[in-house]
């Protein structure tokens, strides 16, 4: 075998090995919080506490009287934003 082929086996190998890895990844448990009985995603409950910041990031806009250029776009995006932010920190 060449040096060229070795490296290719290689590289082969470590890409099986990343993409096993990968897969063997989602199967951990469901990330679902238990709420009285009933259980919820755990985005769904990061998504409150999103809107809320949002909204104070809103206000804080206003106070400080900037205008932005496409809100429709910019709080649902900020939202989403807050939510996974806050879904890493404590559900990940």
């Amino acid at each position: 075998m060449t040096a060229m082929t070795i490296r290719v086996s290689q590289f082969v190998a470590r890409a099986y090995l990343l993409l096993l890895a990968c897969f063997v990844a989602g199967c951990s448990r469901a990330p679902s919080v238990d709420i009285l009985g009933s259980f919820f995603p755990a985005w769904l409950i990061c998504l409150v506490p999103a809107i809320l910041l949002t909204a104070a990031t809103q206000q804080t806009l206003l106070r400080l009287h900037r205008k932005l250029a496409f809100p429709v776009l910019v709080y649902p995006t900020l939202t989403l934003l807050f939510a996974l932010v806050l879904w890493t920190i404590f559900f990940h």
